[in-house]
């Protein structure tokens, strides 16, 4: 009995581990493939209840985990960038998503599975240099996910020999609750309810357990797959933790409502199918749906509820400096590389308003401007660069495509270039304020020339920033340009300096002060010209 228990512990352990790197390596993949439509569905996310749904189905299913679509969502949510009514629809959907799934394994394959793993190694060892490794991930991972089902299926014909676990299956054809406990300790366990309601599959597949206990483990799966997002909300804006309380609700709210009519559901659902795998994939189909389409009226009915479940936090909230990102967007690489692209293009605004500000602060001797730009410097640009350079960071150590790796390598560049625009436009309100405490005169001609570069190197940054945000490559070609005969105004502007000099125009102490701003200038529009080279040949 011993030994048994062994052989079937060994099997089903590890059938159920080849399932879940399956589940990761297809889910990799898909978002590899998918990764930019899921960027297009989430930017159309609204209010709109039935296109949140829509998203919501759509990126699980892609996805295959209903848990890493949460944990993303709990971070935009955190982040500003989605309000729980949004992400109540999302949830909606993603219940429907999640079905997917169980569906897929339900297949007997046989060998084919062998055939998938096969292929998909081949794409993994041979193209990787043609971006395919995309297509081996989804293969290998299919074939891992069946050849897991299969492991997992004959554990339970050894397990079902001993007299415990027996009566524990049968006890659960009996009594469904004590399923929807199995079923909710074990994604607990797992944090995975995709492989729970897969093994209770493949205890259909070896004819050990009863449609009326498989569908108490799916129900008990739903509401053990609420603790991972419910975890990652533990400490950040009541807004997220509001949202993992609102899947609660959903789930809790469902299993409570078919537990009653278990008997009866099991009757309906082996009408649909002769094999009792493919029942119990329906019946958690049917069981998702059903919820999801009754609860659809009433999104903002649940967000109310949620709003008055959820603690206000006795501690104060971390102050956010950045606006964008949030450190679980990582977890989905294509939202993640959008939203510090967004990052990006923020810090390239406020250091585009340092540089109008810090020049204004030069020609008008204007000292709130210098403040201003100082507390711009300290307070967003050198924080938001830090927190933006360690999120690219840790986005670069998951697996990402080539497309992806490149952007992010586009990425940490320009960050650079726009953190030294910053420190560059600092520099200029120093000298603002030196010119103003050893009251340094600037000649007529001077002001009037500097103004004209400045606006110049001020414009042809701000469309450097524009390029980049909207893609757009006829205005980063123009960038090139602009910098172009911005150059050509600094000679003309420096050779009217020297000879100001040496016609005794200009004072030696407006020298330094107005030769290092043409340099911090010059460089302002270099970085600029980096911007737009960068622009031109990503999206060329």
């Amino acid at each position: 009995m011993i030994g048994i228990l062994l052989i079937g512990t060994l099997l089903i352990i590890g059938g159920l581990a080849l399932f879940m790197y399956g589940i990761r390596l297809l889910s990799a993949g898909m978002e590899k493939l998918a990764g930019d439509q899921i960027q297009k569905w989430l930017g159309k996310v609204t209010n709109g209840r039935l296109r949140s749904a829509g998203f919501g189905a759509l990126a699980t299913a892609f996805l295959q985990s209903s848990g890493l679509l949460m944990v993303t969502m709990i971070g935009l949510i955190n982040a500003n960038l989605m309000t729980v009514t949004q992400s109540i629809g999302v949830m909606l959907g993603q219940e429907i998503g999640t079905t997917i799934t169980a569906q897929i394994v339900a297949f007997d394959i046989g060998p084919v599975r062998l055939l998938l793993v096969i292929f998909g190694f081949i794409f993994l060892e041979y193209f990787p240099q043609h971006d395919w490794k995309k297509y081996g991930e989804i293969l290998m991972g299919l074939g891992m996910v069946f050849i897991g089902m299969s492991y997992m299926a004959s554990a339970l014909d050894y397990l079902v020999q001993i007299p415990a676990i027996s009566d524990l299956l049968v006890a659960m054809g009996q009594y469904p609750f004590i399923g929807v406990i199995v079923g909710l300790v074990m994604t607990a366990i797992t944090q995975s309810s995709t492989a729970v309601t897969s093994m209770a599959v493949a205890m259909g597949i070896s004819q050990v357990i009863t449609l009326e206990g498989a569908i108490g483990i799916i129900l008990g799966a739903n509401i053990g797959s609420c603790i991972t997002g419910f975890i990652a909300s533990i400490n950040l804006s009541r807004a997220a933790r509001q949202a993992s309380i609102a899947q609660i609700l959903i789930n809790v709210f469902g299993v409570l409502l078919f537990l009653p009519f278990i008997d009866q559901f099991a009757n309906l659902i082996a009408r649909t199918s002769p094999d009792l795998p493919r029942q119990i994939a329906n019946a958690h189909t049917i069981f998702n749906v059903t919820v999801s389409v009754i609860l659809f009226p009433f999104v903002n009915q649940i967000a109310q509820v949620s709003a008055w479940l959820t603690p206000v936090s006795r501690r104060p909230e971390k102050i956010r400096v950045t606006a964008f990102i949030d450190e679980m967007q990582i977890s989905v690489p294509a939202v993640a590389l959008t939203e510090a692209a967004r990052e990006l293009t923020r810090m390239g605004d406020i250091t585009a308003q340092m540089i109008h500000d810090s020049c204004l602060a030069l020609t008008n001797l204007d000292t709130s401007n210098i403040k201003n730009v100082l507390v711009l410097e300290e307070e967003l640009v050198d924080p938001v660069s830090k927190e933006l350079s360690d999120f690219i960071n840790d986005l670069m150590r998951e697996d990402l495509s080539l497309v992806q790796q490149k952007r992010c390598f586009q990425l940490q560049t320009l960050l650079i270039d726009i953190e030294r625009v910053g420190d560059m436009a600092e520099d200029i309100a120093e000298y603002a304020l030196e010119r103003i405490e050893n009251k340094v005169v600037f000649s007529s001609p001077a002001i009037e020339e500097l103004q004209d570069l400045w606006n110049h190197a001020h414009r042809t940054y701000m469309l450097a920033i524009q390029a980049f945000a909207e893609s757009d490559t006829d205005k980063a070609r123009q960038v090139c340009r602009m910098e172009s005969e911005f150059d050509r105004l600094y000679w003309q502007t420096r050779q009217s300096h020297i000879l100001r000099l040496e016609e005794g125009l200009c004072q030696p102490e407006a020298d330094v002060i107005f030769t290092e701003t043409l340099r911090n200038l010059e460089r302002i529009s270099d970085h600029a010209d980096n911007l737009g080279v960068s622009v031109a040949r990503s999206f060329a």
